[in-house]
């Protein structure tokens, strides 16, 4: 099932939506654009990167 950011709006803007437990990889989507296509990525990967979003220590190359 999917589940929408906590910080989505519902009037728009930058959203995503998440499947976690999918054997070891969380999938990805643009919630604005459900039915195109969407990311799988390693679970840890993803840890990591939420982690790195709340410590605010993320910088994109």
């Amino acid at each position: 099932m999917w589940r929408k950011s906590s910080y989505s709006q519902d009037h728009g803007g930058n959203c995503i939506e998440t499947v976690l437990g999918i054997r070891d990889f969380v999938a990805v989507r643009d919630s604005k654009r459900p039915c195109h296509a969407n990311v799988a990525v390693p679970s840890s990967a993803w840890s990591s990167f939420v982690d790195a979003i709340r410590r605010e220590t993320f910088t994109s190359a």
